[in-house]
C-alpha cells in the first residue's frame, strides 16, 4: 500500500498559511476535511512517513487520488469552514459524534396561536422554546403534571384542539382545571400567550417571582377568610416547589453553562454534557465515537464542541438544530487550539464565551461528577457490545482468520508483567471464554527472575517464564487426570465429570490462541516456551499499544486487524483486562512490602506482640541488635519467645534473617496464587 503519486502536491506548490484542506476519492467525493496553522506543515506530514501514519490515516491517503486546499485569513474562519464542510460532505474518515439516545426535550410551541406544551424529540424546529433535554419523557410529563396546576397552559394535539372547538366542550383538563379551555373561548389568544410565556419563564429560571407572588395572594385570601382558595394556592405553591426540587441546585442562580466531560480509550470515546441554567441541571446528554484517528483528548474535545455548536446560532434555543451557546463552557480537558475555538464560539454566541477547565470549587466538584458520568457511559457502550452474541461470534471469526487459525478461539488467554524499575516482578494471566470474560480462571505470578538489566529484554524474560510455568502445570496436571483436558470434553468447561474421576486442577484446560502484551520479540518468547514443552496447538500472538499491532511469532511485518473491526476490539479488552489485573496485584506486592517486616512470618508472633516490640524498640533493625534478655522484658513476650525472635532476626536455627519480606499472601509454592 502507498500514496498515490500525482496525490502528492509539488515540493513548495502547498502555502504557509492557515486553511482547511479536503481529500477525495477517485470519483471526486469528499472523504476528509480537516484544518491547520499552517497548510504546508500539516498536508506534508501525510506524505513524510507512510509507514509511521495510523493505521487509519493510512487507509484515508490511499483511498484518496487528489487533495486541495482553501487559505483563510485566521484560525477561526478555517474552524468555521472546516465545519461548514463537514455538515456539508459528511466525510467518512471523519470523527462523527452519535448520540447515544435520542432525547427529549420539554417543547413549548410559540409559533402557533395557542401555544402548545408537549415532549419533543429529534430536530429542533423555529419558532419552540425547547427545555431540557430530560433523561427521561415521564421526568417531563412530571414536571408538567405539577405546573399545570399553576400554568394551565393547553397540551391537547391539534386534532383534540379541532374537536374540542368544534363540538363546544373542553376536553377533560378542562374541566379539572388542568387547561384553561382557549378552544371554546375561555381565555382569549392574548391571555393564553401570556400564560405560556410565564410558563416559559419558570422553567427558564426565574422561579421566586411567582412564588412571591403565590405567596401574597395565599396570604391576602387568609386575610379575606376565604380559607378554600387559601388552601388551593397553597397547594399551588407546593405544586412548584415540587417542580423545583426535582432539578438540582448546583451553582448560584446566576449561572449558565455546560459541563463537558470525555472519557477514551485507544477505540472509543464517550462524552457527557450537563446543561446548567440559572444554577440548575436542567439537561444532561450523553455522545459515543468510534475513534479512526489517535487523536487525544484535546483534539476530540475540539471536535465535539463543533458538532455541537456548528448548527447554534446565538443564544435562542428555538435557533437552529444544534446546542445554543452559553456564557460558560467548562470542559474536562482544554480542547486544541483553545483561544480560536473561543473566539468562533463567542461568534456563535454574539458575545463573550468563556471556555476552560475549572480548577477548585463547585464548578471543579460538578465537572468531577461529569467525569464519572462520562467513564460510566462508556464503560455501559463497551459492556453492551461485548454481551452481543453475533457481536462476539464476529469477533472470534474475524481473529480466526485474521491468525489463519483452524477453528475459532473460544478459549483465549492473555499475559501481562507488570513491575516498578524492575521490583516486585508479577504476571497476570486472564480467559476469556466464547468472547467473555471467565473470572474463576484467572491467575497470577510472582516472577522469579532478576529485575536488573534492560527493561525490555526483562520482560521479555518474564514472559517467557510465566508462559512456561502455566503450561509446564498443565502438562502436570493432565498426566495426573491420564489424558489432555480438551475443552468440551469429559472434565472440561461444558463438559460432564463422573464423581469417580480426579478434580480439574488450577491449569488443567489449554487455551485455542495466547495473546501477551506486546510485540515480536514477547510473542516469540511465549513461542519458544510452549515449542520447549512440546505443545504445538496452541496458537500464538502479541499486541502491542502504540498502534494496535498483532505480531505473529517469527513474522517480520505486524498483522492490521480493522480498527473499527469487533476482533481488535475483543484482543484490547483482552489485553486490558490483563493489564489492570496485573497492575492489582503489583500494588498489593508493593504495599506489603513496604508495610511488611521479617517478624510477619514467626509463629507465634500475632499483632498485638508485633506491635508491642516495635513501639518498645522503634525499628526492626534495632530489635535484630537487642538481645534475648531485652527482648523478655517487653510485655507480653516471655523468654521462649524471645530467645525465638533473637534466633530468627540474628539468622540462627530458628529463623532466616527475615528472607520472607515482602512475600505476597495467597501465593503457591509456584509462585501462581487464586483471586
Amino acid at each position: 500500500m502507498a500514496v498515490t503519486p500525482h496525490l502528492r502536491p509539488a515540493p513548495g506548490s502547498i502555502p504557509t498559511s492557515p486553511g482547511v484542506y479536503r481529500f477525495r476519492d477517485a470519483s471526486g467525493q469528499v472523504i476528509y476535511v480537516g484544518k491547520a496553522k499552517s497548510l504546508r506543515s500539516r498536508l506534508s506530514s501525510y506524505f513524510r512517513d507512510f509507514a509511521g501514519l495510523h493505521p487509519r490515516t493510512q487507509q484515508m491517503v490511499s483511498t484518496a487520488a487528489d487533495v486541495d486546499w482553501t487559505i483563510v485569513g485566521t484560525e477561526v474562519e478555517a474552524l468555521q469552514l472546516e465545519y461548514s464542510w463537514i455538515k456539508q460532505y459528511n466525510p467518512r474518515f471523519n470523527v462523527k459524534y452519535r448520540d447515544d439516545k435520542s432525547y427529549p426535550y420539554l417543547a413549548v410551541t410559540l409559533n402557533e396561536e395557542f401555544p402548545r406544551v408537549q415532549v419533543m424529540r429529534g430536530a429542533k424546529r423555529k419558532g419552540v422554546r425547547y427545555f431540557g433535554p430530560y433523561s427521561h419523557a415521564w421526568a417531563i410529563r412530571e414536571t408538567v403534571d405539577l405546573l399545570l396546576r399553576v400554568f394551565p397552559v393547553r397540551t391537547c394535539s391539534a386534532g383534540v384542539f379541532r374537536g374540542a372547538r368544534n363540538s363546544g366542550r373542553p376536553c377533560l383538563l378542562g374541566y379539572i382545571g388542568k387547561c384553561v379551555a382557549p378552544c371554546v373561548g375561555k381565555a382569549t389568544p392574548e391571555e393564553h400567550r401570556e400564560l405560556a410565556d410565564d410558563f416559559c419563564s419558570f422553567l427558564a429560571g426565574d422561579t421566586g417571582r411567582f412564588i412571591r407572588e403565590l405567596e401574597a395572594r395565599m396570604r391576602e385570601a387568609a386575610g379575606e377568610m376565604e380559607y378554600e382558595r387559601a388552601a388551593r394556592i397553597r397547594d399551588d405553591i407546593e405544586a412548584l416547589r415540587a417542580a423545583l426540587e426535582k432539578q438540582a441546585v448546583v451553582l448560584p442562580d446566576s449561572t449558565d453553562c455546560d459541563v463537558i466531560a470525555m472519557a477514551d480509550d485507544p477505540l472509543e470515546a464517550a462524552a457527557q454534557i450537563f446543561h446548567v441554567r440559572g444554577g440548575r441541571i436542567r439537561g444532561q446528554r450523553g455522545y459515543v465515537v468510534d475513534k479512526v484517528t489517535d487523536a487525544g483528548p484535546a483534539e476530540l474535545m475540539r471536535t465535539f464542541l463543533g458538532q455541537l455548536y456548528g448548527a447554534a446560532e446565538g443564544t435562542d434555543e428555538s435557533a437552529g438544530t444544534g446546542t445554543a451557546v452559553p456564557r460558560e463552557v467548562l470542559v474536562s480537558h482544554e480542547p486544541a487550539d483553545p483561544e480560536a475555538l473561543a473566539a468562533w464560539l463567542s461568534g456563535h454566541r454574539g458575545s463573550a464565551v468563556d471556555l476552560r477547565v475549572p480548577q477548585r470549587g463547585d464548578k471543579k466538584s460538578l465537572m468531577e461528577t461529569v467525569e464519572k458520568n462520562a467513564r460510566e457511559a462508556l464503560a455501559r457502550h463497551k459492556t453492551h457490545r461485548a454481551g452481543d452474541l453475533s457481536t462476539r461470534s464476529r469477533a472470534l471469526n474475524e481473529i480466526q482468520e485474521a491468525l489463519d487459525l483452524a477453528e475459532a478461539p473460544l478459549r483465549i488467554e492473555c499475559y501481562d508483567i507488570s513491575n516498578l524499575q524492575g521490583e516486585h516482578v508479577v504476571a497476570s494471566m486472564v480467559v476469556f471464554e466464547d468472547g467473555l470474560a471467565r473470572k474463576s480462571e484467572y491467575r497470577r505470578f510472582s516472577i522469579r527472575g532478576s529485575g536488573e538489566g534492560d527493561r525490555e529484554q526483562h520482560d521479555v524474560a518474564a514472559m517467557y517464564e510465566v508462559v512456561r510455568r502455566r503450561f509446564r502445570r498443565y502438562l502436570e496436571e493432565s498426566s495426573r487426570s491420564g489424558e489432555v483436558a480438551r475443552m468440551g470434553e469429559t472434565g472440561a468447561p461444558g463438559g460432564h465429570r463422573t464423581d469417580d474421576e480426579p478434580s480439574p486442577g488450577k491449569f488443567a484446560y489449554p487455551p485455542n490462541l495466547v495473546v501477551v502484551d506486546g510485540a515480536r520479540p514477547q510473542a516469540e518468547a511465549a513461542r519458544r516456551a510452549l515449542d520447549e514443552l512440546g505443545i504445538e496447538d496452541v496458537a500464538v500472538c502479541g499486541l502491542a499499544k502504540r498502534l494496535e499491532e498483532v505480531w505473529l511469532p517469527g513474522d517480520e511485518d505486524p498483522v492490521i486487524l480493522p480498527r473499527t473491526g469487533e476482533g481488535l476490539y475483543l484482543l484490547q479488552r483482552l489485553r486490558d483486562e490483563a493489564h489492570r489485573f496485573a497492575i492489582a496485584y503489583h500494588r498489593q506486592k508493593r504495599a506489603k512490602a513496604l508495610t511488611g517486616s521479617s517478624l510477619d512470618e514467626l509463629p507465634g508472633l500475632g499483632p498485638a506482640r508485633r506491635s508491642a516490640l516495635i513501639k518498645e524498640f522503634g525499628s526492626v533493625k534495632r530489635l535484630a541488635s537487642a538481645s534475648a534478655e531485652e527482648i523478655a522484658n517487653v510485655p507480653g513476650i516471655g523468654p521462649k519467645l524471645a530467645e525465638t525472635v533473637h534466633a530468627h532476626l540474628s539468622g540462627g536455627p530458628a529463623g532466616r534473617g527475615g528472607e520472607g519480606d515482602g512475600a505476597s499472601a495467597g501465593d503457591t509454592t509456584d509462585g501462581e496464587g487464586d483471586t
